[in-house]
């Protein structure tokens, strides 16, 4: 029951919705939260237990966190006993003053209690976290190191062989882990409350919308909407109903279309030039941005339905000038989450700190600057890579921009200073189309390796482009060949037009669906049937189209 099926959009979430309106207002978190498990049940019940038992944990580790806090505060900071002479016991000298002038060192004990309490509160924090990254590990990655150590031994003779086993890999795993660990942070670190009702943590990392390709929420974001129960409202269902619609227009008209071209191509690149491959690359980008960013239209409008506003996943990524700012605007709450408990804590890390202090004295600022930033950003791009799945390429994918930004980093100032001198501005328009031209040629290439059937295949299918790309290759019926006639490129070309043309809109004015509020009636009521029908008439479904999944449900 993805989000793009009619069981869910004209079944499920119909009736979750009535259920929450009849409810009592203090018990519509309840429906939602029994909407959570019955979803994950329709896929797999032990999906359902497996999140349960995530959450509860979860749960209680944050308690145990809390708790620990809450006695570290209460234990006050002991001074040693200082023996006053009797004859000065009477003077009128509050003891206090005699007590400040003890040296410091000399006030507290050797090993303070608060010091002891601070230590738990960590030590609870580092087991929460690593038991969930085991149980991820285990379920997620086991497999893929098993084969790799098998693959070693073969070679070598050295390692027994191992059962690399098939485990069930429960629905949204990645997501909601990634949101546990970073609601436990926030406890620890004091920006986040604990709830007295573990029912309540549960519905935070598994609200069924997002339980399946997010957003990765943080444990202000959402939960006062998600437990408060507000009534639906004419104004969100409209702007609810008007998100999923865009988002069906997305997916279905354009990305389960050109899921076919990329398919034929990918899983067949040796009889196509480097041209096609290209093509087939260009075309992955699309569809992979119109499927996930289509996929977050639904679930956010799905959120709107109840009251609920989740976070945007996606800020216009393909009018970013630079590698960096395409991660500020594609999956934002990802690149939010790794900024946050990856990034910003490796970077102010003890060990990357002395790093920093030794390169500034030996090899200058500069140098160190360049250091500190590789040393920060490597462990948030392997894990980004290792993220998206148990497969070398997905690992070459995240080494792939974190080269790229780190050469980025090192080569703005020069380019800045050579505008300097050139009297360029970075902001003429012609310079900035050629930085986003030259971040799409980034983008594409990293796609070409997310998508292909290993790394190896990805490594050739390169190396095909670079032998030689000539329009040749492009021009006959080639294009007809692919599982698609003129119908279908005619309705992938004029979508994507579309999709451009609101994004150029977003970029200039911000929402689209608030213009839309403040035009004519009868303009509003027509982009709504337009909408409409143009998924049911132009929707990639039926006879001769094979059901499409979520990409990103995979990861």
């Amino acid at each position: 029951m993805a989000y793009h099926t009619v069981s869910y959009l004209f079944v499920f979430l119909p009736l979750v919705l009535c259920l929450y309106q009849f409810a009592p207002g203090k018990a519509r978190w309840l429906v939602l939260l029994l909407a959570e498990y019955a979803f994950l049940w329709t896929f797999d019940g032990r999906m359902a237990l497996w999140l349960a038992a995530s959450s509860l944990f979860t749960h209680y580790i944050c308690v145990l966190i809390t708790l620990a806090r809450e006695k570290q505060a209460s234990v006050p900071v002991r001074e040693k006993q200082v023996s006053i002479p009797a004859h000065e016991k009477t003077e009128s000298v509050p003891v206090r003053e005699k007590q400040a002038s003890i040296p410091a060192h000399e006030k507290t004990e050797s090993v303070p209690a608060r010091e002891k309490q601070v230590s738990e509160c960590k030590k609870i924090l580092v087991f929460g976290i690593m038991t969930l990254l085991c149980l991820l590990g285990y379920v997620k990655y086991s497999g893929f190191f098993a084969d790799n150590l098998n693959r070693i031994s073969a070679v070598t003779g050295i390692l027994p062989e191992l059962d690399p086993g098939k485990r069930l890999i429960p629905l949204g795993i990645s997501f909601y882990t990634l949101q546990a660990i970073g609601y436990m942070v926030d406890v620890y670190r004091g920006r986040a409350e604990v709830s007295t009702n573990p029912g309540k943590t549960a519905l935070f990392l598994g609200f069924f919308p997002q339980i399946m390709e997010g957003p990765i929420c943080s444990y202000g974001q959402t939960t006062e909407s998600l437990w408060k129960g507000a009534p639906i409202r004419a104004a969100n269902l409209s702007e609810g109903c008007v998100r999923i619609l865009w988002g069906l227009f997305k997916k279905m008209i354009i990305a389960d279309r050109l899921n076919v071209l990329v398919g034929k191509i990918f899983d067949n690149y040796t009889e196509y030039g480097g041209a096609m491959i290209a093509a087939a690359a260009a075309a992955y980008t699309i569809q992979l941005y119109l499927e996930f960013s289509g996929c977050m239209d639904i679930v956010i409008g799905s959120g709107r339905l109840f009251g609920i506003i989740l976070p945007e996943n996606f800020r216009q990524p393909f009018f970013a000038v630079d590698a960096a700012d395409f991660w500020r605007r594609w999956h934002i709450s990802l690149g939010v989450w790794f900024r946050t408990y990856v990034f910003f804590p490796v970077s102010v890390s003890a060990p990357v700190k002395r790093w920093s202090r030794f390169a500034k004295a030996r090899f200058g600022k500069s140098a160190a600057k360049t250091g500190t930033l590789a040393l920060a950003l490597f462990p948030v791009w392997l894990c980004n890579g290792l993220w998206h799945g148990p497969r070398w390429s997905y690992i070459f994918y995240g080494m792939y921009y974190f080269t790229v930004l780190l050469l980025t980093a090192i080569f703005d100032p020069l380019r800045d200073k050579t505008l300097k001198r050139l009297h360029i501005s970075k902001e003429a328009v012609w310079y900035k189309a050629i930085r986003i031209v030259k971040t799409w040629v980034i983008i594409i290439v990293g796609e070409l390796f997310f998508r292909a059937e290993g790394l190896r295949n990805g490594i050739e299918m390169f190396r095909r482009i670079l032998q030689g790309v000539s329009i040749e290759q492009l021009q006959g019926d080639v294009w007809l060949k692919l599982g698609l006639d003129q119908a279908d490129y005619l309705a992938v070309i004029v979508g994507c037009m579309i999709v451009m043309v609101v994004g150029i809109i977003k970029e200039k004015r911000g929402s689209v669906i608030i213009c839309l509020q403040k035009t004519y009636l009868p303009i509003r009521w027509a982009v709504y049937y337009g909408l409409i029908f143009a998924v049911i008439i132009f929707g990639a479904y039926g006879v001769g189209y094979q059901k499409v999944d979520l990409i990103y449900a995979g990861f």
